[in-house]
């Protein structure tokens, strides 16, 4: 068996980035995956985002409404498995819970415990302080009979974050209890995820002398056997002394680069192996049933081969998270007694259920469009039957198929229209008829319009000076090279010699064009390049202006990038400089020198 972990930073641009959720899922090859930072709310739920074939899925969305946090954090577990239903399989969970207080309301709108009592180990807290750690969809448990499976996500708390770092504490506080309570009761607990929590120096890139001080750290390392806790970190068992070893990269700063991480993705396993074999002492779960744990680094958004960013890899975009999966390796786990999904499976949430069903007209309208119909189904189908509904004619004479309107909404000859149109006079229509006829004739005419969409004025159009006869005008503009409208640095202004825009030459340019077409020789070619190459020369000169105006790092003698503070307090909105090098070890001259430079004035800030 593999287990998975995995922030994916939003599911769906990991979806979009792999292609389907299925091709996700594949290319982790696991028996359970875990993902946190899904980015996903219950009413964002949808079977190409919560669905694979051969795979069941549970969730935790966000529940809350406070500022900044909707539509945030979210964790999502993928079991493997060959049946849903009366599957002995290990990775099939018994039972799933949604948070781990037990209060929280799943698809069906019944809490995970059907009784009012609290979750045991968790009577000292109020109802309401439950509920604000588990309303953020930060963790969702699965038992898998053998063991029982906690997918958590961590908050983060910025240091000087009183509120957030209070949070934090609670939030692990509860956690503990929960662990404890089925740890008393001989049950084994596994642990994985994005704790946000470096437990020690080696597990940070730039770990100062206070490092290990935080308490955070302090706790997390309480839990572990090795401090007189009960809980192995496998990666750290598996490789205690690999330095570099990284799961997570700050994007702002290219770090992925030069590999200046940390380690914040854990899988944490505390409770006996299966072997009883009392006379053995030095069995563990890690020793007898953990074939390997490592780090997924081939799943990194910065490739061997990429462009540096001083280089102008700053302008590529790097497709996946900011982190990669971890993985364990299991071995010796027996099958357990037959069972089924448990229900809080995406295949019994209604608004899955809801989305399969829209796919489903998605696919007949598809099939609709290649038969002749409209590629708009919904939009055309509502109109006719609002048609159908106005006009009331028999099924075979007056069916909707057999109407054959002209451009402008009316038959096309007395001869082709229906047996109930009146032919001697429209006026004699029924009321309904008329306006069946105009729908319809409304669908053909937007057809049309999206149709003659795609054909676009050039830019050129809008230079050109207005006459009676649009057709030459129009004809010269489908003429021009579409790569005159994809360059940035073309134009079609003059530019004089101060830089400003010269009117006059430009207009006796424009009126240049249809004297010469009329005189049979087309002239808008030479004239255009002209114009471009006075453009490209300027926007050089705009680009050297600026260059000139960029500090130079110390470091390296290159250009700085330009920053603005974005946090919170008397330098918000004010401008800097910083070497434009990803960031590094200070030992290393080819990473960012650390150079800093405040910009002269303070940008305004718009409102």
């Amino acid at each position: 068996m593999k287990i998975v972990t995995y922030n994916v930073n939003g599911l769906r641009p990991r979806v979009s980035q792999f292609g389907s959720l299925l091709k996700l899922l594949d290319s982790l090859d696991a028996d359970i995956i875990c993902f946190q930072e899904t980015k996903l709310s219950r009413q964002e739920l949808r079977a190409d985002l919560a669905r694979a074939e051969g795979y069941e899925s549970f969730f935790s969305c966000t529940r809350t409404s406070d500022k900044g946090r909707t539509g945030y954090s979210g964790v999502a577990t993928f079991c493997r498995v060959k049946s849903a239903f009366s599957s002995k399989e290990v990775a099939l969970p018994l039972s799933a819970e949604e948070g781990f207080t037990g209060l929280l309301e799943n698809f069906s709108g019944y809490a995970s415990r059907r009784d009012d009592s609290v979750v045991e180990g968790l009577e000292g807290f109020s109802v309401d302080e439950l509920l604000k750690v588990d309303r953020e969809g930060r963790c969702i448990i699965t038992d898998h009979g053998h063991f029982v499976l906690f997918n958590v996500y961590g908050p983060r708390a910025e240091c000087d974050d009183t509120e957030r770092i209070q949070f934090k504490f609670n939030f692990f506080k509860i956690l503990q209890r929960r662990w404890d309570c089925l740890l008393c009761r001989g049950r084994r607990v596994f642990v994985v995820g994005d704790l946000n929590i470096a437990p020690g120096a080696i597990d940070r890139c730039d770990a100062g002398p206070e490092f290990e001080k935080n308490e955070f750290r302090k706790w997390f390392r309480s839990l572990l056997v090795r401090n007189g806790g009960q809980f192995f970190d496998v990666f750290r068992e598996k490789h205690p002394e690999r330095r570099e070893a990284y799961t997570c990269w700050p994007t702002n700063s290219g770090a992925e680069e030069f590999n200046y991480g940390t380690r914040i993705d854990h899988i944490l396993i505390a409770g006996p192996c299966f072997h009883r074999d009392e006379n053995q002492g030095d069995h563990s779960f890690v020793l007898c049933h953990i074939k390997e744990c490592d780090i997924l680094l081939q799943f990194k958004r910065w490739k061997p081969g990429n462009i540096p960013r001083w280089k102008g890899g700053r302008n590529v975009k790097l497709e996946g998270s900011d982190h990669v999966p971890v993985y364990m390796s299991l071995v010796e786990i027996p099958n357990i007694q037959p069972h089924n999904t448990p229900p809080l499976s995406t295949r019994y949430c209604p608004q899955v259920y809801g989305c399969q069903q829209t796919l489903v007209k998605r696919k007949s309208a598809e099939e609709f469009s290649r038969c002749g119909g409209s590629s708009s189904f919904s939009e055309e189908s509502t109109v006719l039957q609002s048609c159908n509904q106005l006009v009331k004619r028999p099924p075979h004479s007056c069916s909707s198929s057999s109407l054959n309107l002209s451009h402008e909404g009316v038959f096309s000859t007395p001869a082709e229209a229906p047996e109930c149109y009146d032919k001697e006079s429209s006026s004699n229509l029924p009321c309904t008829d008329i306006d069946g006829a105009k729908l319809l004739a409304r669908v053909e005419n937007k057809k049309k319009e999206r149709q003659s969409n795609w054909s676009q004025l050039s830019l050129k159009s809008f230079f050109q000076s207005s006459n009676s006869d649009n057709s030459s005008s129009l004809f010269a503009d489908n003429k021009l090279n579409q790569a005159n409208i994809s360059n940035p640095c073309e134009t079609n202004e003059t530019i004089g010699e101060g830089g400003e825009f010269d009117a006059q030459k430009e207009w006796d340019l424009q009126q240049s064009v249809p004297m010469q077409e009329e005189n049979g020789i087309d002239g808008s070619e030479p004239l255009e390049n002209e114009k471009n190459n006075v453009a490209i020369v300027e926007w050089q000169r705009i680009q050297q202006l600026m260059q000139n105006s960029i500090p130079l790092c110390k470091g390296h003698k290159e250009p700085c990038v330009s920053r603005v503070v974005k946090k919170a307090g008397p330098n918000l909105g004010r401008q800097f400089y910083v070497c434009a090098r990803a960031e590094g070890p200070a030992s290393n001259p080819e990473a960012n020198c650390g150079y800093f430079k405040w910009a002269a004035s303070k940008l305004t800030r718009k409102r």
